[in-house]
């Protein structure tokens, strides 16, 4: 298994992930409590965060803007704007019976303490796990690893966009949910492989 150059990714496939449908944004009590009923008896899921993109030297980053969770089927975007988005997602991710899995995660599990208080437990950083299963020297990226795992190009085209302005734009939804959406399904390719379990 060897990670992928660059022009190779160019060459797959778009990840198709979840269409909107399938994506709920938590912008009420009531959309926070359905949430948390939803995930409460997942076992693994998807994490990612968004932040507003920082231009100007010295500028400093006022912190996740989004929180997203996902499921092999769904996935919830928590807007940190909304307080009660944001209780709820801490319920989850200091949740020790659920795994949270994504790319990365020493800067978002760093931006959530410092920003919103928001302590995670249980977590599996798959870019760590991908680089000793390909034998790299360097950790793999959600792109370089949906390539790898799934045969897919992921799209970046919302990545520098505004995250701290509101409504979300069909194009952020999207990309935000299938982040998270993609580390699930990687998650569930290295179940499946019965290789993890060694490597971390």
């Amino acid at each position: 298994m060897e990670r992928p150059t660059k022009e190779e990714i160019r060459t797959l496939p778009l990840y198709v992930g979840l269409d909107l449908g399938k994506i709920h944004i938590v912008e009420t009590d009531l959309d926070a409590k359905k949430a948390l009923e939803e995930l409460k008896g997942e076992t693994h899921l998807g994490f990612d965060t968004e932040s507003k993109p920082i231009f100007l030297k010295g500028e400093v980053s006022p912190g996740p803007m989004l929180i997203q969770l996902a499921t092999e089927f769904k996935a919830y975007l928590f807007p940190t704007r909304f307080p009660f988005a944001v209780s709820a997602a801490a319920a989850v991710l200091n949740n020790p019976a659920i795994q949270k899995v994504g790319f990365g995660l020493k800067d978002d599990n760093r931006e959530l303490r410092g920003k919103l208080n928001i302590d995670i437990v249980n977590t599996k950083d798959l870019s760590i796990v991908l680089k000793h299963l390909a034998g790299e020297k360097n950790s793999i990226g959600a792109r370089a690893a949906v390539a790898m795992m799934l045969k897919a190009r992921l799209g970046k085209g919302a990545q520098k966009s505004n995250w701290g302005a509101y409504p979300l734009k069909d194009n952020q939804i999207l990309y935000a949910a299938n982040d998270a959406h993609a580390a699930i399904s990687i998650e569930r390719i290295l179940h499946k492989m019965n290789k993890f379990y060694h490597l971390t």
